[in-house]
């Protein structure tokens, strides 16, 4: 197998950080460089990956033979990198969230399908270990029909909140908030939200969506909340499943560790962190799936060699841009918009 040669667009806290490790760690890629001009970011790049070059300019690493790109930059510079990425005729990951807003994401979306580019949405958390075990326990039947689904993202870190240039709380939790549910559970076709923060930028929101199939989602996303509540909640017709706490591949990674580090121990859950299945008072702890942060890049890859399907339709993520907007315009005028 010829190894896909990925790079990276972008070396502050998520390339360095969340993109890095998992492509350097991930089969049947090479990690083909960063392009960044900053020297702190070349001399970071060089301490933790010795001979992975760094370039000037998307132009001089496709010139050097990449295959593909990951762009983790601010969010309001993701749509202009990866219109320059697919001119190129590099396969782009884009992270999350796609765009600012739904135009800008399905004007790079349509660009790409018509170039005959491959582009993906880095929605990494379709593959958090919780999620999968949410997917695991429908499949299962033991939940019954689903009738409410609660997700959190909730932290208390009231000085800290995405800046302007990432577009706020709304996009930064509400890109994965809303693609977890639409995965679940099929597209919404109503749409509520309630907003606050400082001036224009939200540090506290909540989406309230009316999916066809009939479920309603409910959607937490704060840096405000001193007492976060479970990370999901997922009521059915014979039970009840509740998790707490973050998925653990975040942690792992921000502690350095990595999938080519820890192998088959990455993304495991403690048995203390499993959620557990409700019937009335009483619950028992469910088995959590393996978090799988690390299938993402080799999914990448194999799609690039034309041996397999993309790890995420780029379109899922233009639907989330769309209930995003939607989402704005309901907490501005208080009401609910129909999709």
């Amino acid at each position: 197998m010829t190894a896909t040669r990925i790079g990276l667009v972008g070396y502050g806290s998520g390339g360095r950080i969340f993109h890095a490790p998992l492509i350097a760690s991930a089969d049947g890629v090479e990690f083909a460089g960063v392009v960044t001009r900053s020297a702190e970011r070349r001399a970071e790049l060089a301490k933790a990956h010795p001979g992975v070059p760094a370039y000037d300019s998307i132009a001089d690493l496709a010139a050097a033979g990449a295959d593909a790109v990951a762009i983790s930059t601010p969010a309001a510079t993701h749509a202009s990198l990866a219109r320059e990425a697919i001119a190129q005729g590099l396969a782009v990951v884009v992270d999350k969230p796609f765009a600012l807003d739904a135009e800008a994401a399905r004007e790079v979306t349509t660009i790409a399908a018509d170039q005959g580019v491959l582009l993906t949405v880095y929605q990494n958390r379709r593959f958090d270990a919780d999620l999968l075990t949410v997917r695991r326990l429908m499949a299962e039947g033991v939940l019954g029909e689903i009738r409410r689904f609660e997700s959190r993202f909730e932290r208390w870190d009231p000085q800290r909140q995405p800046p302007a240039a990432g577009g706020g709380t709304l996009l930064d939790f509400g890109a994965h908030l809303v693609d977890q549910a639409h995965l679940l559970f099929g597209p919404a076709s109503r749409v509520y939200a309630e907003m606050r923060g400082d001036g224009d930028l939200d540090s506290d929101v909540f989406v309230a969506l009316h999916h066809s199939s009939g479920v309603e989602s409910h959607l937490w996303g704060s840096w405000r909340q001193a007492a976060p509540g479970p990370r999901f909640r997922v009521t059915g017709t014979t039970g009840t499943y509740i998790v707490d706490g973050i998925d653990g591949q975040e942690a792992a990674l921000k502690a350095g560790r990595s999938p080519a580090a820890l192998g088959d121990r990455w993304g495991v859950e403690p048995e203390h962190a499993w959620g557990r299945l409700y019937r009335g008072t009483t619950g028992a702890p469910v088995r959590s799936e393996r978090g799988r942060w690390d299938s993402f890049y080799p999914a990448f890859a194999a799609a690039v060699r034309g041996e397999g399907p993309l790890p995420v339709d780029p379109w899922d993520s233009v639907r989330n841009m769309d209930v995003l907007d939607a989402a704005r315009m309901s907490a501005a005028t208080g009401e609910t918009v129909d999709l």
